[in-house]
């Protein structure tokens, strides 16, 4: 048995150990420490060198030698390995932050092409458009986390208004984050990115659907990041629930909401935050004085990209019979024209991740209508480019989110329908509208609920760093993005700080409590001071000093 470097925690029968190596064999291999510092018989062992043993020996100050049997999964070990390098205070210095924000940036630029042969294996992807976000969001974050970081002063009432009162962002401690194989470095960096600005340390679990990054991303990464702070635990469902056992101090899932049920599940035995990013059905509703021409466009595109594989791609359309028919002829022309008559044979167009995948979304095409495409190659887990047509809410199509390159269209009689279809569903991560109409749009915003809504395009909002990223109900709970994404792993500290002068001012809380007291207590307490329009009042003064002295002097 081989028990590899790294922390190990025992509990020891005999108390108050002194402890002073660790000996397998007759080599000392590490040593021994107490948590916080104090001795008790709960110890942890840390392993500077293999040991092949299925036993090691604990040499005391004074004998006897005790034997113990190691019995951490490789996973309680890194979770041990992240705890104890974030807690010796290294990740919290903005210097450090910076440093490794940049490695990381590093890693991306300078690892581009292995990054991209494997998404070309993974989703069969010849451009790759996913790490350019996040170069732009480590740029962000590089430049504004002093800012980010920075105390942030509060309104102050009458009674605090000579003390400092203030938030203070901290890191949580140790994250976990769990990404997704649709976009394998982008769902799972930038929440890394998020990590790493706000001072955590993270465990990263790529997805083992998207093999060949995930390897790429276990090999590699720890080249550029702090081994212990970042590590990359690689596998499948049995490592992901070994991790979910552990205690982290938030966990960060992008998936499908079925495994992110069983995260919060997980979590909650910690009481553990989370954020899930999610997906479910993101509706596009067309209206019919909109160009078609232009609208088709950009759904087709943001249907289309990376095969359907996209959680915030529109999942289907909702539209008015007279135009259904215009519909369909101009996403054919936008297939033709992006794709060719062969999408098979077109570099840019993506396959399936893989055969499970490939037989859920043909099973989709059951009892629908094609209008376009519906061709496949189950070898090469190709799916043609599909339009259905004259779909209902009752369709299998309509049941579970896609992801894949199918479009149902769904008619509705016009913009009143569409709300009550959209409101009868669970919450979508995001919500499409093609209209000239203001007034349309506005309403749709006023009475609907999505994670996003975009009005005239598809997808560009996951571009707008400034924007929160996350669903809503179904479809996710908490963002990211910039400073979202910080502010979402951190733990935002209320600090006050009083002076111990002035003790006078304090006579109204204290008993005896009299009506005179709760009179003072209600003024002080409830009266709100504004200090910017009191800044603006003194400037405004000192201006008009001045002016009152020059004018004196001519």
């Amino acid at each position: 048995m081989k028990i590899p470097t790294g922390c190990y925690r025992f509990i020891h029968p005999v108390k108050h150990l002194s402890l002073c190596s660790i000996i397998c064999g007759h080599h000392q291999i590490g040593g021994a420490y107490f948590p916080n510092g104090q001795e008790s018989n709960d110890l942890h062992l840390s392993f500077d060198k293999p040991c092949f043993s299925s036993w090691i020996d604990i040499l005391l100050n004074q004998p006897p030698w005790s034997s113990l049997w190691c019995s951490m999964s490789r996973e309680q070990l890194v979770v041990e390995r992240a705890r104890r390098a974030f807690q010796t205070g290294m990740s919290k210095p903005l210097k450090f932050r910076v440093h490794q924000l940049k490695n990381l940036h590093r890693f991306i630029t300078e690892r581009r092409k292995d990054i991209a042969d494997a998404v070309k294996k993974d989703l069969n992807k010849v451009k790759l458009f996913e790490t350019l976000g996040l170069e732009g969001e480590i740029d962000v974050a590089v430049e504004r986390l002093a800012e980010w970081a920075a105390p942030r002063p509060v309104e102050k009432s009458l009674l605090t208004i000579l003390d400092e009162v203030y938030i203070q962002p901290e890191p949580l401690g140790v994250v976990l984050i769990i990404g997704a194989w649709n976009y394998p470095w982008a769902v799972t960096l930038q929440p890394l990115v998020a990590a790493i600005a706000a001072g955590n340390a993270a465990v990263v679990k790529p997805s083992e659907v998207s093999s060949h990054s995930a390897k790429v991303m276990e090999e590699l990464l720890p080249l550029y990041l702090d081994k212990e702070l970042y590590p990359v635990v690689c596998g499948g469902v049995s490592e992901t629930q070994e991790l979910l056992r552990q205690r982290f101090d938030h966990i960060f899932y992008t998936g499908n909401s079925t495994v992110g049920k069983l995260v919060m599940e997980a979590a909650a035995r910690h009481l553990t935050p989370v954020t899930l990013e999610l997906g479910g059905k993101s509706p596009c509703y067309i209206d019919k004085d909109v160009d078609l021409r232009v609208a088709c466009r950009r759904i087709t595109w943001g249907k289309f990209v990376n095969c359907g594989q996209t959680c915030i791609a529109p999942d289907y359309i909702l539209c008015e019979p007279s135009i259904q028919d215009r519909v369909v002829e101009e996403i054919r022309k936008c297939i033709t024209e992006f794709y060719t008559d062969d999408p098979k044979t077109f570099e840019d167009y993506g396959r399936i991740i893989n055969q499970r995948h490939f037989q859920r979304v043909m099973s989709l095409l059951e009892g629908s209508t094609v209008a376009i495409g519906g061709d496949s190659d189950q070898s090469q887990c190709y799916i043609a480019p599909t339009v259905l047509k004259d779909v209902t809410g009752g369709s299998k199509v309509m049941q579970e989110e896609i992801f894949g390159p199918l479009l149902p269209i769904v008619t509705v009689s016009g913009v009143d329908e569409a709300i009550q279809f959209i409101n009868e569903r669970e919450k979508p991560l995001a919500l499409y509208v093609f209209s000239p109409d203001n007034k349309l749009i506005r309403r749709v915003i006023a009475e609907t609920s999505s994670g996003a809504l975009v009005a005239n395009d598809c997808l560009v909002h996951f571009t707008v760093s400034a924007l929160p990223f996350g669903g809503v109900g179904n479809s996710g709970i908490g963002r990211y993005h910039s400073q979202h994404g910080f502010d979402q792993l951190s733990h935002l500290r209320a600090c006050l700080i009083k002076k111990l002068n002035l003790e006078d001012a304090n006579a109204m809380r204290y008993p005896p409590h009299t009506a005179k007291k709760l009179g003072w207590a209600r003024f002080f307490l409830l009266k709100r001071v504004n200090l910017r329009r009191l800044r603006r009042m003194a400037l405004l003064a000192l201006f008009s000093a001045m002016a009152a002295f020059i004018v004196q002097v001519r």
